[in-house]
């Protein structure tokens, strides 16, 4: 699991700067799930996600992404497929990072091993396990 907190949040505004804390043991995982939610208030209909999923696109080892907004909050988020932990961790510290400091907001991840629930989730026909 990794964390987004302010380093110094008075040097930025109030804002947080993204800083990503890490476990100390190495995992090889093929397959990473990827929380991720921005504080901001943004209705969908005015996030420009066309363009947003074309720059994801070209991001190393993004499988898939649901597009999450936050109920009576615009909060914008997604749940993201990744195969391996260092290109999530390397995406939530990179693209989403960026995003939350381009848009002003605070940024939450968490990371999930998806190799370890696949045979619970191949039970409950999960479309993410074949």
């Amino acid at each position: 699991m990794m964390s987004v907190t302010p380093e110094h949040p008075a040097q930025t505004g109030g804002r947080n700067n993204p800083r990503i804390r890490r476990n100390k043991c190495v995992m090889n995982i093929s397959k990473v799930f990827l929380y991720a939610e921005i504080q901001v208030a943004v209705p969908f209909q005015d996030v420009d996600w066309q363009a947003i999923n074309v720059a994801m696109k070209r991001e190393s080892g993004l499988k898939s992404k649901t597009w999450l907004s936050g109920i009576n909050t615009h909060t914008v988020g997604g749940f993201y497929e990744f195969d391996s932990l260092e290109n999530a961790r390397s995406y939530a510290e990179g693209y989403l990072a960026e995003a939350a400091k381009q848009l002003g907001g605070s940024l939450s991840v968490r990371l999930f091993d998806g190799d370890v629930t696949a045979d619970a989730n191949r039970g409950m026909n999960s479309p993410y396990y074949g």
